[in-house]
């Protein structure tokens, strides 16, 4: 399902996003009490969401950018079989066996929301933040996404038009964003720490050059 409308919207970035809602508490009520009971060992689920949070999370999925960015063979090959690109790079698993690849151009930004819960990539992206499960973001990123896009920080021309991309338990999307410019002559591996999460779900774009010197320590 895809939408591109333009209307006016009074979403929150920072309260909406961050805040835990009604699913969230009970998950946690939940996993307190089976951890109690002695049914789940905390450490090792711990271990699972550092995982996917730190080890597997984004990184996975920024190589796969920088790959399409520098392998125009493996570009094409995404955009026809994401999955079994994305597959051959060693990132396959559950949530993430049937994926499909929008690229981002100087015409069209795709952004991604699953409208119905949160269902999210997380081979290639790991866990899903809080903002993307909330019921605020689900609504508004298909009634208004050139406002949500703003209140992320992404301002786009007006000629530039925005589809939004409805994740479901069948297919998953990634986001591929456009390249920085000032970038030729980059490895992958460079080019990989200029990925971030939400420029891979729509919500943001590639960080130039210049904002990668400015992090460095």
């Amino acid at each position: 399902m895809a939408h591109d409308p333009h209307h006016d919207h009074d979403h929150d970035h920072d309260g909406d996003h961050s805040e835990l809602g009604p699913m969230d508490l009970r998950v946690r009520a939940l996993q307190s009490v089976l951890s109690q009971k002695g049914y789940i060992d905390p450490a090792a689920l711990d271990v699972l969401i550092d995982t996917y949070q730190t080890r597997i999370g984004p990184r996975n999925g920024a190589r796969v950018v920088a790959r399409a960015w520098l392998d125009p063979a493996f570009r094409d090959w995404l955009g026809r079989d994401a999955s079994a690109a994305i597959a051959s790079l060693g990132f396959a698993g559950r949530q993430g066996e049937h994926m499909v690849a929008v690229e981002n151009t100087d015409d069209q930004h795709n952004m991604v929301v699953c409208t119905l819960c949160s269902c999210y990539p997380w081979p290639v992206l790991g866990l899903p933040p809080t903002w993307y499960k909330s019921a605020p973001y689900r609504s508004r990123a298909v009634k208004d996404p050139r406002g949500v896009l703003a209140e992320f920080g992404v301002s786009l021309p007006d000629t530039t038009a925005i589809r939004v991309w409805d994740s479901t338990a069948e297919v998953r999307y990634l986001v591929i964003p456009r390249r920085p410019d000032g970038t030729e002559g980059w490895s992958e591996e460079r080019l990989a720490e200029l990925v971030t999460r939400d420029s891979m779900i729509g919500t943001g774009l590639a960080r130039t050059p210049e904002a990668e010197r400015r992090s460095r320590p």
